[in-house]
């Protein structure tokens, strides 16, 4: 049996609303379940009992280089209206060497909360790079 080994970061899809769109980074695949503290005054312990409670996901960062005339995350932005905001699904996949997705996680009811544009600097040699934030209401993760 060959030695198995840990999955490489580096490959990747994100699609949303069945478009692929290519990023050079993803971050806050995130979720946790807050905890409720309780103490009943008559309880003998003078500490507080722990339950779980809500489920909280962190906003999702994408990162990817700016392409001439692409102001696709601007116009996302722009939807906002007062609470109203055009949502989408997104489903971020980790490929195998088979190009195939190892795991999926699929963001729900996505909805962009900020956009921001590159960092200029005039001694700079690199690729001018812009970055979406975006908040969801629920992260699911496949194991395929």
């Amino acid at each position: 049996m060959p030695a198995q080994y840990p999955l490489p970061v580096f490959h990747f899809t994100v699609e949303w609303g069945g478009t692929r769109v290519g990023f050079t980074e993803v971050a806050g695949l995130t979720q946790e379940n807050q905890a409720i503290e309780y103490r009943d005054g008559s309880f003998p312990e003078y500490s507080s009992i722990k339950m779980p409670g809500l489920r909280k996901f962190s906003n999702i960062t994408l990162k990817r280089g700016i392409i001439k005339s692409d102001n696709e995350l601007f116009k996302w932005l722009s939807t906002i209206k007062l609470n109203t905001v055009e949502r989408r699904d997104l489903v971020i996949s980790l490929l195998d060497e088979q190009h195939q997705p190892v795991m999926v996680w699929k963001a729900h009811n996505c909805f962009p909360v900020k956009v921001e544009g590159p960092g200029l600097k005039s001694t700079g040699n690199e690729v001018a790079i812009e970055s979406i934030e975006i908040a969801h209401e629920g992260l699911e993760l496949q194991n395929d």
